[in-house]
């Protein structure tokens, strides 16, 4: 049983290894995917100008200056910081400005105290800092002549507190309800997503879960079917950008590896 169990992982990642001939565009897609919820609630603040200044007005009653003031700094924040990524132009600064929206975000709209909410700003804050890792990976290799001393642990432990905090958004999918196909993903999912966190067969397990998320924010997140005066449009909308970021972050652990402080990086040593 084992030898069967041995052989199916072997040919799996032999079918990753085949998806990661293309690593020279995965970085690409996966900083795309990253952005995506950033970029939709940029545009967001754009087209929604004077609703969400009311918004911000009436919730906080902090009168309409401080109110534009508000919805202008998430709309260039993260517009920019989202051109920035993609056009890996000053990547640390531009993930600081976005990592900047996340937590006045949080606060901004009391969702500090909502287990949910709290857990996905936890994962996007884990996926901007594996596109700090990847940022830090393509500075070496400007100077690939140059010694290098050690290994790069500033580096590593990025990729370890993403693939960490990537884990909190699986744990928002969780769906606890008594059928046969629920019960199977929740617990194929959980078991991937700690094979990721620890770091063991981390690139087939990312790519795997990558796979099962896209599948399931399609079915679950299909905002495009709903009129546009339906609210739980917007709802579904949030939900499957957010999705799509915590994919793209997968896909940058696929892209980097797990890195230093993994299972799989002490496997070598043994």
């Amino acid at each position: 049983m084992a030898i069967v169990s041995n052989d199916l992982v072997a040919k799996a990642e032999d079918i990753a290894d085949q998806i990661l001939r293309y690593k020279s565009v995965l970085p690409t897609i996966a900083r795309l995917c990253l952005i995506s919820t950033f970029l939709e609630d940029g545009l967001r603040m754009w087209f929604q100008w004077n609703e969400q200044k009311d918004y911000m007005d009436m919730s906080w009653g902090c009168g309409k200056f401080l109110a534009t003031v508000f919805v202008l700094i998430n709309l260039v924040g993260q517009i920019g910081g989202c051109v920035m990524v993609l056009g890996r132009f000053k990547v640390p600064i531009a993930c600081g400005i976005l990592f900047f929206i996340v937590i006045l975000q949080t606060f901004a709209y009391s969702i500090l105290w909502d287990l949910q909410f709290s857990f996905r700003s936890l994962a996007l804050i884990g996926a901007l800092l594996l596109v700090l890792a990847e940022s830090r990976v393509e500075s070496r290799s400007l100077f690939a002549g140059v010694p290098s001393l050690g290994d790069n642990k500033p580096k590593n432990y990025l990729q370890l507190t993403g693939r960490v905090l990537i884990a909190f958004m699986f744990i928002t999918l969780l769906r606890f309800e008594v059928s046969f196909l629920q019960i199977v993903q929740d617990i194929l999912g959980s078991v991937l997503m700690v094979l990721v966190t620890i770091g063991y067969k981390t690139k087939l397990s990312a790519l795997i879960l990558v796979m099962l998320l896209s599948l399931l924010n399609i079915y679950h997140n299909a905002w495009w079917t709903i009129p546009t005066h339906r609210p739980l449009r917007d709802f579904l909308k949030y939900d499957f950008f957010q999705t799509l970021s915590v994919i793209g972050g997968l896909l940058m652990i696929v892209s980097l590896g797990p890195g230093g402080v993994s299972m799989d990086e002490h496997k070598k040593k043994w």
